[in-house]
């Protein structure tokens, strides 16, 4: 960004809203704003914030406070901060439901002529971390239901587009993730932008390495000299966000039993923001909190080693040290792909029943056991929300796998052992199968068991897998249900294959592990508190016939920015998904608009980006369009396959 301003102006980065002090009554917000003189002589400066409600387009609306005229004489090529406070009457609290927010527009005023205007969103909402009754968001608990997420977007790249994040997160919401970990560094500013709009909490994090580094290349080549520049300019930047609510100072970092540090990290954090508490991701949770370096954090973030949680509960210097699951599970599974006898790897793909992991991670339910043993833990950060580009494991033959048992020789050798044999069968994976959901966006089962979860009033069922299994008529096939209810029954064509419950606490799911496989319909019935809930069906389906498309939105911005994402089913006669199918689609664009990149989920397929033909994985692909640079009109996306009876989709660019 190049910002042009007159030589007085409110400096980058140059206002630190807090609100000290909220009732339902009032909340009093404290405005600091620092003055940059780059003139050649000393001027008076007047200093002057309206505070207006903010409208979800981003409009100021109704005008609620302004403060007092702060007048400072500014030294030329020099700083000055003046501070001021304002009353909102009635405020109208941020929150995860109402996400409501303000802006305080500031004007420098010299010799009574405005020649500065800055706006900073803000949000009034109060924070409370406890050990013992978790996190209170304005009062009331809030356990934390996050998902950590890489930078990417899939088949996009790494530059960051607004309206790819945007459908990504509305994917979380949906799900009922309520909290991003931005894994592992600085999120581009957008996101914050996004998740204080939608109503996200972000534990927002700075570094992945400090004074010793985990590649050749890492920051702690420039970490002496940098690290308290980068964390302060982070905080400046980010601090006036609502919806970030707790700063990280690293991610599994090679020095995590520094003491002195730890200290001085946390202490640029809190010089600069003392409003919110400072974090870190641990590793190794027992090394950590052994050395003491955890002392001089306000919470305890622990990755996936939870095994020892009652002994750190127990220490009286940690046991009133509110805890996070900061990085949880690593669940791995391929979207649509189920495998039996006991064996989840299949070419180079992962069985979606969703309980393979590596050795140091967890199953969902796993944890979700875990989180209720220890019921005063803040939440859960789960590894992760989207698959990403890069780091393929179980085919990940990266030697930074090997931290995750730097305290276990024992394990550390074994894994020592698997990489190399990976490295030998050099893996055709590409992109991760850690997601929720995968690369191109399309939810897999475990969306459904964390939604299951996460959502407990949302009357939901689904059923896995799907029920297209010709080799295997009369073959056990096992069948889970995800429901939010309690109680479900499995009928097979008709037949019930019996009722089961939950037991509250212990199960996330219910198994039907002994079902012999016949083609037809399989649904499920679910129940709460004794009452028809939800139900899920899947049948099988006739040959493949036909490609449907469906689009994110029908209307996009004729900008270089604004993306389409259009779904393609391909499905028998009667519009049914035939989950095998993995045919060619040619996509073709007709007017105003252009194809941007194509993608379907499978992490083995070096089909590029940017190619108009892509095999459908499972049933699915993805095409993303846009419209020609200022163009504005219709365009016509097609899809088309041989022997498939063919589909077109119109999107309007305005």
């Amino acid at each position: 960004w190049l910002v042009k301003t007159n030589p007085v102006h409110v400096d980058h980065w140059g206002t630190y809203l807090t609100t000290p002090q909220v009732t339902d009554q009032q909340a009093l917000v404290n405005i600091a704003v620092t003055v940059n003189n780059q003139s050649k002589q000393t001027v008076k400066a007047t200093v002057r914030t309206t505070l207006f409600e903010l409208d979800a387009s981003n409009k100021p609306t109704a005008k609620v406070a302004v403060t007092k005229d702060a007048a400072v004489d500014v030294v030329a090529g020099e700083r000055k901060t003046a501070s001021s406070q304002a009353t909102v009457i009635k405020p109208k609290r941020w929150n995860l439901e109402t996400p409501n927010r303000y802006v305080a527009q500031t004007v420098i005023l010299v010799n009574g002529k405005i020649i500065d205007t800055y706006n900073s969103v803000f949000g009034i909402r109060t924070l409370e971390f406890t050990a013992h009754n978790g996190f209170l968001l304005n009062g009331k608990r809030v356990q934390i239901q996050g998902t950590c997420n890489h930078h990417d977007l899939g088949a996009l790249g790494a530059a960051f587009n607004m309206s790819a994040l945007a459908r990504q997160l509305k994917m979380l919401k949906e799900m009922g993730c309520n909290s991003l970990r931005t894994s592992h560094n600085p999120p581009a500013p957008e996101l914050l932008e996004l998740a204080d709009r939608m109503g996200f909490l972000v534990w927002d994090e700075a570094f992945d390495a400090w004074k010793t580094g985990k590649r050749e290349h890492d920051y702690n080549k420039i970490f002496a000299e940098w690290h308290e520049k980068d964390l302060t300019a982070l905080v400046h930047r980010d601090r006036n966000h609502p919806s970030v609510f707790i700063w990280s100072i690293g991610n599994e970092v090679m020095d995590q039993q520094d003491v002195a540090l730890t200290k001085h990290l946390a202490d640029i954090v809190r010089r600069e923001d003392p409003t919110r508490p400072v974090s870190n991701g641990y590793n190794d949770p027992d090394g950590g909190r052994g050395s003491g370096a955890v002392m001089s954090l306000d919470i305890m973030g622990v990755n996936y080693f939870f095994n020892q949680q009652p002994k750190w509960d127990a220490d009286p210097r940690y046991a009133n040290k509110p805890t996070i699951g900061s990085e949880t599970s690593s669940c791995v599974t391929t979207r649509g792909e189920y495998f039996f006898a006991n064996n989840p790897y299949r070419n180079w793909q992962i069985s979606s029943y969703d309980q393979t992991k590596p050795d140091w991670g967890c199953s969902p339910d796993d944890q979700f056991r875990t989180n209720a043993r220890f019921p005063h833990l803040l939440g859960e950060y789960v590894w992760t929300g989207f698959d990403y580009l890069g780091e393929p494991t179980p085919y990940n033959s990266d030697e930074t796998n090997l931290l995750n048992f730097r305290t276990d020789p024992r394990k550390k050798a074994e894994l020592e052992k698997q990489l190399e044999l990976i490295r030998k069968n050099n893996p055709p994976s590409r992109s991760s199968y850690f997601g929720i959901i995968d690369l191109a966006g399309f939810k897999k089962d475990r969306f459904y068991l964390y939604q299951s979860h996460w959502r407990p009033d949302l009357p939901m069922a689904h059923i896995l897998p799907h029920w297209n299994w010709a080799e295997r008529i009369d073959s056990i096939t096992p069948v889970h249900v995800y429901t939010s209810g309690d109680e479900a029954e499995l009928f097979l064509n008709g037949k019930s294959l019996g009722r089961k419950t939950k037991a509250a606490g212990k199960d996330f799911r219910l198994e039907w592990n002994d079902v012999k496989y016949t083609p037809g319909e399989l649904k499920a019935v679910c129940y709460k508190n004794g009452k028809q809930w939800a139900t899920d069906v899947v049948r099988t389906t006739g040959e493949m016939k036909k490609l449907t498309l469906a689009a994110d939105r029908s209307v996009i911005k004729a900008g270089e920015d604004d993306l389409c994402f259009i779904t393609v089913k391909v499905t028998d006669k009667n519009g049914l998904l035939v989950p095998r199918s993995h045919p060619a689609i040619r996509f073709s664009i007709e007017g105003a608009g252009e194809i941007v990149a194509t993608d379907n989920g499978d992490a083995t397929s070096f089909v590029a980006f940017r190619s108009n033909v892509k095999l459908a994985f499972n049933g699915m692909a993805l095409v993303i369009v846009k419209a020609k640079h200022g163009v504005k009109g219709k365009f016509i996306v097609k899809a088309e396959s041989d022997g498939l009876t063919g589909a077109a989709l119109s999107v309007e660019s305005k």
